[in-house]
């Protein structure tokens, strides 16, 4: 069975610097999630959000846009927003663990609110004609408060629900739960998407064999960690190209030189590739030594010093 694979949103990494660069250099994803779209209080869609999602950005790749909303009013501003660019499909985030967002009842914060959410998705399907799909945890204290939902899911026109075999107050902490995700696919008529704790081949094999009717896969920190996973996963080899460091170099130099053209000043550059060592070092022998090498450069130069180091070692 041939499968898809999906990138997961990531606030504050999956951009399309970062996706464009990705899909150059690696390959292996079929279609890209942007980072959600929030609101703080007044219906106006940041710059940063419209950079983003302008089509002369994204046109080597398939681009779903998402949104993060309690509101059918924030959500159908979205959608004329959205289908004014061209996009015919917004993504729901009811996943996002952070106390920040679900404690204002979003995210996976109001995976418990049924009746909220009917609400929305009755609007939505009722004022337009956007093809919805959602990103869902299994609940935020407890894996059983998305069977609740089903039943409301099940009556829209979904194209399908992907889910974070998680709960929210796990945040990123301890596994994935496969039990609670085979009673979801028990428990819904709509198209399942798997996402979780995929970070590499033997695991995406082990999710395919334990979920024989799940033939898309979210991958979203493993994706940052080894961004060769996806065209590993499609080629069927755990082997890496001979020249592994060689692409990684130009691939971190590309978006090292975008983001610093469009960040000012040497923190921010330092702090946002600082986010991307975080995850790019679990790809090395010795993850905490390569991250600590990257914290301690205090300069462009020293920074620049520290990665040539680090991928001489390999």
């Amino acid at each position: 069975m041939s499968i898809t694979l999906l990138s997961s949103p990531l606030q504050g990494f999956t951009d399309f610097r970062f996706r464009n660069a990705f899909n150059h250099y690696f390959g292996g994803i079929d279609t890209f999630y942007a980072p959600y779209i929030r609101f703080n209080n007044k219906l106006v869609i940041k710059n940063s959000y419209q950079r983003d999602l302008k089509l002369e950005h994204n046109t080597e790749l398939e681009v779903i846009p998402q949104i993060m909303t309690n509101s059918a009013d924030e959500f159908l501003f979205v959608v004329d927003y959205i289908q004014e660019l061209g996009y015919k499909e917004l993504n729901w985030n009811l996943g996002c663990p952070y106390p920040m967002v679900t404690k204002r009842g979003m995210g996976s914060g109001l995976i418990c609110e049924p009746e909220k959410i009917n609400h929305i998705l009755n609007r939505v399907h009722k004022e337009t004609d956007i093809l919805v799909s959602m990103k869902m945890r299994m609940g935020y204290e407890n894996p059983e408060e998305i069977l609740d939902v089903f039943p409301i899911l099940d009556t829209y026109p979904l194209k399908n629900i992907a889910i974070h075999a998680l709960i929210g107050k796990q945040l990123y902490k301890g596994g994935v739960n496969l039990e609670a995700f085979q009673k979801c696919i028990e428990s819904t008529k709509h198209k399942l998407y798997y996402n979780g704790d995929i970070t590499s081949v033997a695991k995406l094999k082990e999710m395919q064999t334990r979920f024989p009717s799940i033939d898309h896969f979210m991958i979203g920190r493993g994706l940052i960690a080894d961004p060769f996973l996806p065209s590993m996963i499609k080629n069927n080899t755990t082997t890496y190209p001979e020249n592994r460091w060689e692409i990684f170099r130009e691939f971190h130099d590309t978006i090292y030189h975008q983001y610093d053209e469009a960040l000012s000043g040497p923190t921010p550059i330092k702090m946002k590739m600082q986010g991307f060592w975080e995850y790019f070092s679990q790809s090395f022998s010795n993850p905490q030594k390569t991250f600590k090498k990257i914290k301690k450069a205090n300069n462009p130069r020293a920074y620049q010093q520290a990665v040539a180091e680090i991928l001489k070692n390999g």
